[in-house]
């Protein structure tokens, strides 16, 4: 605790930072994923009305549950777009000023979709809907670079890790504005759609006040009085000799200061098992089961059994139990390290889809397996959160290279919005179809990642770039000559340290 709190002041600018990058950023992920659920009576109700004002009869349902779909889903489309602009944007613009003009996006998108109501228009939902995807793809991949780029090492697990604690925040805050009491009855729903545009204004208020990452300053705009400045606010004044040393010596190594393209990334062997391990990360991530249960959790809790009053205060319960291991992970990530978090979370979370499967096979048999079923669905979310939330997120930053980074982040939130779209279009469907049986197929995903991770994921704990680069080297070459790089500094880059 001591530790902590010396870190705490020590490294005040760079937790104020933090908190303003995790508010403008995966908090409106989590906050869009939550609120949508508690919307869905109403905006369904507002689009059959509008139907039948139009055109003189009511929607069939078909069409009605495709609409919905498509409004669930749309955030995910305009989450593609954003995030393939993401690399563009950051090379030429840097991260700081990307996130500003981003969130002035999400305050338009947030002030069209509450006039939705006023206006008579559930169009403009959609619209709406699909710019905060925009805007979501592109400030996720922005601020988990932002985060882990920022930090010294001893901190990077943690730091990393709050951008799952700020979406699962996102989460609960979403799934309190949404309870009936506050802005989740018929008349306030409007507001609780647009409120997404107060926590893009606070970040836009708030973040003038802080540097860009200082390797992006060194490396990329070779400022190094502005890189020394940045580190100065963000980590105070001390010795950051070993810090400094690690830039310096990944600038030394890389070819020049250029960033790659994603076309240019994905044909290097160098970094072929890297994209391997964003591929199937990103993947089981989004086949895990934890957004489909989001998404659509008042259907999964009516499967259970509850009754409907009560299913807006379970999913609290659900989001405020991921809130907390999200927490935990914080603290425990740097002792256990990345993979033992993935793979123990990977496998957990498999043998629970499979328990919840059965508990929801039997739940007319016995009066109590209905609560079975919430209570392995609240500890599925606390998995999730202990492990692969936080730890996901921290291996993406740290297995890249600067040059590397914002393709792969490309990749990385290109298959993650996909995902997002293709499971918001089809779980309706499949659920309808195979019924509690869909689980099974996360389960099938957990595992075999589970395997996949154990097998050929290196630790990164407490190592620097350099050296995880050297560890993958082992397996995208093999018995391959493995390419040489300057492990000195040269004396062009060599400036004093003392802050």
């Amino acid at each position: 605790m001591t530790g902590f709190l010396s870190d705490l002041v020590q490294y005040r600018g760079l937790f104020q930072m933090v908190t303003v990058l995790g508010i403008g950023g995966t908090f409106q992920t989590g906050f869009q994923i939550s609120t949508i659920t508690y919307m869905s009576k109403h905006v369904k109700a507002f689009i059959n009305e509008t139907w039948l004002e139009r055109y003189g009869y009511p929607i069939h349902q078909d069409n009605l549950l495709f609409l919905w779909s498509i409004t669930v889903s749309i955030f995910g489309i305009g989450g593609l777009l954003g995030s393939s602009g993401s690399r563009y944007l950051t090379v030429k613009y840097g991260k700081k000023k990307c996130l500003m003009c981003n969130n002035l996006l999400m305050i338009v998108a947030a002030s069209i979709m509450g006039c939705s109501k006023t206006v008579g228009s559930f169009e403009m939902i959609l619209i709406g809907r699909f710019m905060c995807g925009i805007s979501a793809g592109l400030c996720v991949p922005l601020h988990q670079q932002y985060v882990g780029e920022i930090s010294p090492k001893k901190l990077r697990g943690f730091a990393n890790s709050t951008c799952s604690f700020f979406r699962s925040l996102g989460k609960v805050m979403g799934q309190i504005s949404g309870q009936r009491e506050l802005l989740g009855s018929q008349s306030l729903w409007p507001m609780l759609i647009a409120s997404c545009g107060l926590p893009a204004l606070i970040q836009l208020v708030t973040l003038p006040f802080f540097p860009e990452s200082p390797p992006y300053l060194f490396m990329h705009q070779g400022d190094e009085e502005g890189c020394k400045k940045a580190i100065r606010q963000l980590w105070g004044e001390g010795h950051h000799q070993a810090e400094i040393d690690d830039i310096m010596k990944e600038k030394a190594t890389m070819k020049n200061t250029k960033i790659l393209s994603v076309l240019e990334l994905m044909k290097e062997p160098a970094f072929r098992w890297q994209l391997y391990m964003i591929v199937i990360l990103t993947a089981t991530i989004q086949l895990c089961g934890i957004n489909a249960i989001y998404f659509y959790t008042f259907e999964v809790l009516q499967a259970a059994g509850f009754q409907e009053r009560m299913i807006s205060y379970m999913t609290l319960s659900l989001g405020l139990s991921e809130l907390v291991a999200t927490v935990v992970c914080s603290s425990i990530i740097e002792r256990l390290g990345r993979k033992v978090l993935l793979r123990g979370g990977y496998l957990i979370m498999g043998s629970l889809l499979a328990g919840i499967t059965v508990t929801l096979s039997l739940q007319d048999w016995y009066f109590w397996m209905p609560y079975c079923s919430l209570f392995l669905i609240v500890l599925f979310a606390i998995v999730f959160g202990l492990g692969p939330a936080g730890a996901t997120v921290s291996i993406r930053v740290e297995i890249f290279k600067m040059s590397c980074r914002p393709p792969a982040f490309v990749i990385s939130a290109f298959l993650n919005w996909l995902g997002v779209f293709v499971i918001g279009t089809t779980f309706p469907f499949i659920v309808e179809r195979l019924k509690h049986f869909c689980f099974l197929i996360f389960m099938g995903v957990l595992f075999t990642s589970g395997i996949i991770i154990h097998l050929f994921l290196p630790e990164t704990k407490g190592k620097s770039i350099v050296e995880i680069t050297e560890e993958f080297d082992k397996l995208n070459f093999k018995k391959k000559h493995i390419p040489t790089s300057p492990n000195h500094v040269t004396e062009d880059y060599t400036f004093c340290t003392r802050l």
